[in-house]
């Protein structure tokens, strides 16, 4: 059996808060350090008012840029009338990753019981980049990192994962 090497991939995180800045930006530090720790490259971090053309437009040029393979988003999943950052993402999707939302809420229902309900974290694809959004608690950062994301962005770990599929991502746009 040939075992695989690890291939780092490029990550962008976008904090999508009315409140947060650069300093008290807990669950964007927690994160980037989770990204670096792993060995893949934090490409970008930015912080964004809850404005669902404002974030499309950053998640779309995020998505278009050849530098950045995932986007990670932070905030903006709750149940509230700011809480848009299901809908932005929505917004660019081409493909939804339905079973990470379950995932998420599943891992989430064991720390935190039925308030899992009230998250709605969701993934997809779009212009051949993965999107992730996780609510904006530094403990759903964790969990969505260590429980999830950790495996499906290691190339290594079997028996199957997201990266080696990312050359795939956008093959119907490619000449035949």
């Amino acid at each position: 059996m040939i075992n695989r090497k690890f291939i780092p991939v490029n990550i962008a995180v976008l904090t999508v808060s009315d409140t947060r800045t650069h300093e008290n930006d807990r669950s964007g530090d927690v994160l980037a350090k989770y990204i670096n720790d792993s060995g893949h490259f934090l490409k970008n971090r930015e912080i964004l008012k809850d404005d669902r053309a404002i974030i499309s437009s950053k998640l779309t040029e995020w998505c278009k840029r050849d530098d950045i393979d995932v986007v990670i988003t932070t905030g903006g999943t709750g149940l509230t009338g700011r809480d848009v950052s299901v809908e932005a993402h929505r917004d660019i999707y081409e493909k939804e990753i339905d079973a990470f939302a379950t995932m998420f809420t599943i891992i989430s229902m064991k720390k935190i019981g039925t308030s899992a309900v009230q998250s709605r974290a969701c993934a997809g694809v779009a212009f051949g980049t993965y999107l992730f959004a996780l609510p904006g608690s530094p403990g759903a950062c964790k969990d969505g990192w260590e429980e999830i994301l950790k495996y499906q962005l290691d190339y290594t770990h079997k028996p199957c994962n997201f990266v080696e599929i990312m050359p795939r991502l956008d093959e119907d746009k490619k000449r035949k």
